[in-house]
């Protein structure tokens, strides 16, 4: 059976449920290839939202990167704290990448791909194993003007690594790829359609309210009990497991439930951060956006100038969201040309791994 190695970074569930839609794609259309995942922070949620494919998949409980570090309590970076964070990090990441050289060794390894730890390029180059990244943005350039240079250009060695890369959605990174850099759209997991309508009819069965999909972050920490949002009588909020707010208004997901994408088709409009795995599962699913704006974060301004210039979302303040009146919010008409390109992309990523193999098998006679 043919193996592949899949690198998924550390902050939040974005990373993870993008490579879960990518994971299940492949699995499902080839039935010769297993995969080995390798994460910490969401490998219990990836490993409930994949049982079904049994020993194809092994799990690795390895942390593979930094991601973002917040003062508690907001969404504004501790950037002190992640300056030591990502020193520490890089301090420990030659030990990281000796493990993972001596594990890979005694496994038949294809390809190497990530979703975008930068220690997977290290990995590839010193195993000579094709690498593929695939994300809308690099922690180098998320950490830009942010984190010490000298330290940040530790990272942007790492990248430039890397064999291929196939940039999505409101990518603005120089191409890393050595071999081939490839520009993609939106992509996420499937939605079931029976499902998402139980979920309207739970969530709404008078028929007479908005459906409100506000995720935070599973990472993030706010105290948003007390604001006035939640008393807009004409909605229904669905917000994150993790968030302690009791009002009548408001449900949380409940914490064992993993196929959130189908709260999100569910809903009348989803308020989030420019974080990209809602985003997508959003514009996929033709759902009103209204993006709370960090301007501090780089991510967050490239995914947020994308969507501005496609006309696929409106803008709030942190400040404006706790008193908004959910009425009186303009939302942008979706675009029906955006739509889920996880087919595409994985048959993309799987080209890349064949002629990757072809080659190699020729060099090797």
């Amino acid at each position: 059976m043919r193996t592949i190695i899949y690198y998924i970074s550390e902050y939040g569930f974005g990373h993870a449920t993008r490579s879960i839609a990518l994971i299940r794609e492949i699995l499902n259309t080839n039935s010769d290839i297993r995969i080995i995942i390798c994460t910490n922070f969401s490998l219990e949620f990836i490993k409930s939202s994949l049982k079904e494919f049994g020993n194809r998949v092994v799990y690795r409980k390895k942390v593979t990167d930094v991601g973002f570090v917040l003062f508690k309590y907001s969404l504004q970076l501790d950037k002190d704290a992640l300056n030591k964070a990502c020193n520490d990090y890089l301090l420990m990441s030659g030990e990281l990448a000796n493990q993972e050289v001596d594990y890979l060794s005694s496994t038949n390894i294809e390809c190497i791909v990530s979703d975008i730890s930068p220690i997977a390029f290290e990995i590839g180059n010193r195993m000579n194993l094709p690498t593929v990244g695939i994300s809308n943005f690099t922690w180098w350039t998320a950490y830009k003007g942010v984190i010490d240079s000298s330290i940040n250009n530790e990272f942007k060695a790492m990248y430039k690594k890397m064999d291929h890369f196939i940039q999505l959605a409101g990518s603005m990174e120089p191409e890393f790829g050595r071999k081939s850099n490839i520009h993609c759209g939106f992509f996420c997991r499937e939605v079931d359609d029976r499902e998402v309508q139980r979920l309207r009819h739970q969530l709404n069965p008078s028929g007479n309210k908005q459906i409100v999909f506000i995720p935070i972050g599973m990472k993030i920490e706010l105290n948003m009990a007390d604001w006035p949002l939640w008393d807009n009588e004409n909605c229904v909020f669905v917000v994150s497991s993790h968030m302690n707010i009791q009002h009548p208004n408001v449900v949380n997901i409940p914490a064992a439930y993993t196929e959130v994408q189908n709260y999100i088709a569910a809903a009348d409009l989803v308020i989030s951060k420019a974080g990209w795995g809602t985003v997508s599962e959003a514009v996929a699913y033709h759902k009103p956006l209204l993006i709370i704006d960090r301007k501090e974060m780089n991510e967050d301004r490239n995914t947020i100038q994308y969507l501005v210039e496609h006309r696929l979302c409106e803008l709030v303040s942190w400040e404006q969201l706790l008193e908004i009146k959910i009425s009186n919010v303009k939302y942008s008409p979706y675009k029906s040309g955006f739509m889920n390109n996880r087919v595409e992309i994985t048959k993309k990523v799987l080209k890349i791994i064949n002629e990757e193999v072809v080659t190699c098998s020729l060099s090797s006679k």
